[in-house]
């Protein structure tokens, strides 16, 4: 099987999750600079085999899309373009930057590296992946 790639895009830093070649557990991959991105997917593709994109959709509370939609549309189109045999998924993103904040509180990280946005980012785009893989 090949692995799932969930994106969290930003606007200056998009994390990165992946599933393990039998799909079963999401892990945070890294954080890239957005500027970046496309080049990284290229060389993670290169490497290892991916079957499936799962890019971030944010919504606000009464179900409508967020104004960061704006920025993630035009990378979605060149996502289809750089990679037209690889389908793309959104997944609601409602709460994974408060649900990553709170898991780095749970698991002990001292208020200094809790200031990392970098890593919250990371963790959001592996609560994407998890709940999708919750849904499936």
């Amino acid at each position: 099987m090949a692995r799932i790639l969930a994106i969290d895009y930003g606007t200056k830093r998009t994390g990165i999750a992946v599933t393990d070649a039998l799909q079963i557990i999401a892990s945070g991959l890294t954080t890239v600079n957005t500027k970046e991105l496309i080049k990284f997917l290229k060389d993670y593709t290169n490497k290892e085999q991916v079957e499936l994109f799962l890019v971030g959709a944010p919504k606000q509370m009464n179900n409508t899309v967020s104004e960061s939609e704006v920025h993630i549309l035009p990378f979605i189109d060149s996502l289809k373009k750089e990679f037209p045999n690889i389908p793309i998924k959104r997944v609601d993103e409602r709460f994974t930057s408060k649900m990553a904040f709170q898991t780095m509180i749970d698991s002990g990280l001292k208020k200094n590296q809790r200031k990392n946005k970098a890593l919250i980012d990371e963790i959001s785009a592996t609560l994407i992946l998890q709940s999708y893989l919750y849904s499936k």
